[in-house]
């Protein structure tokens, strides 16, 4: 603004001013439009972390094997030392998640249909590369979370080659890889102890990709997922749609005819309109084709039920995945494709299905099941 009491000179535009206006103007708008079509199919491809890890890796190749820790990384200056024979403490991280923490309530009041309180509770989080989110600090939230049983997916890890820190005191773990190295992955957290822990549905050719983990527990199987993308020009939508989800399908059908299913992780689809923040510019994108979304309202024609829409139908702007592009999660451009799904009749033990979406640390955030068992 001018200085008060001073008249602001008009200045007199040039001729062409409204049509350089018009196309800025323009050109604001065909920004608008890209950033909010975008596909999700990138979530396959190394994140940035993922690509400075890898540098790292490289130049610890070619350094003099003396310098190197025990699993072939170098030694942090906090575990060094200081030649006093005394470990140094450990120095967060620039990118730590820890402050976004802060605050945050991790337990609830709802209760079950019946009255029960919630007495287990069942994290799961699509970590974009264990390695990556380890650096992140990411165990800070385990353990302001507590959970029961905690569900990782995309973990782009071979499990010959999970670090020594992904251990956490209090959890046993269980991880599964697949035959392509740095590409999906699973694994799982236990503070309660399961009956047995099976991989995959049987079937080799989606098997060896490594994206399932099944517990048993006393009252319900819990299916740890992560559901095959459909890929940039939808080049796998046919395989996730006729083959994977029809084999799936039945595999989950067969484990709730012997007890509830509690199926959870990253399912590469935004089920409704209100699961997306802009449906009419992905329609025909990876995780949000009619094809994706009617072959999940199929599965949940088989008797089962997605627990954050069953307990809020109508709640918006809910999502669990941003493009790290476009400052998307800063404006909240995201979509939900991060699930509970419970078998019908486990629904009277469901107290509460919480998205945690002020977390960091991933292009997903972590999502919370409370029941009462």
């Amino acid at each position: 603004m001018p200085p008060k009491g001073k008249k602001r000179t008009a200045k007199a535009e040039p001729k062409d001013s409204k049509t350089e206006n018009g196309k800025k103007a323009d050109e604001k708008k065909d920004a608008e439009k890209k950033e909010e079509k975008i596909e999700i199919d990138e979530k396959e491809t190394p994140s940035d972390d993922d690509k400075k890890e890898e540098k790292a890796k490289a130049e610890q190749k070619e350094a003099p094997a003396k310098k190197r820790g025990g699993w072939g990384w170098p030694k942090r200056k906090a575990e060094a030392g200081d030649g006093s024979g005394e470990p140094k403490e450990k120095q967060r991280a620039k990118n730590s998640i820890v402050d976004c923490l802060v605050g945050l309530d991790y337990s609830t009041t709802a209760k079950a249909p019946n009255g029960k309180e919630a007495n287990f509770k069942i994290a799961s989080w699509n970590l974009n590369g264990l390695r990556a989110w380890l650096e992140k600090d990411g165990l800070d939230y385990v353990k302001a979370e507590q959970p029961d049983v905690f569900c990782v997916q995309e973990t782009k890890c071979d499990i010959s080659k999970i670090p020594e820190d992904a251990k956490l005191e209090g959890y046993t773990n269980h991880w599964l890889s697949g035959d392509k190295d740095g590409y999906s992955g699973v694994g799982m957290y236990f503070k309660t102890k399961p009956l047995s822990v099976t991989e995959g549905i049987g079937i080799e050719k989606h098997d060896k990709e490594g994206r399932v983990i099944t517990a048993e527990f006393e009252k319900f199987y819990l299916v740890n997922t992560y559901i095959p993308n459909s890929s940039r020009g939808l080049v796998r939508l046919n395989y996730r749609t006729e083959e994977w989800d029809v084999d799936f399908r039945n595999y989950l059908k067969t484990l709730d005819k012997k007890k509830p299913v509690v199926w959870c992780g990253d399912l590469n689809v935004a089920h409704q309109e209100i699961d997306i923040k802009n449906p009419k510019g992905n329609v025909r994108n990876a995780g949000f084709t009619d094809e994706e979304r009617n072959s999940f309202t199929e599965t949940l024609k088989e008797g089962f039920i997605d627990s954050f829409r069953h307990l809020h139908p109508k709640e918006e702007h809910a999502y669990t995945f941003w493009t790290y592009m476009m400052n998307a999660r800063a404006k909240n451009a995201g979509w939900r494709l991060d699930y509970f799904v419970l078998s019908e009749r486990f629904k009277e033990n469901l107290c509460d299905s919480v998205i945690r979406s002020k977390v960091m640390g991933s292009d997903h955030c972590p999502i919370v099941l409370h029941l009462a068992l």
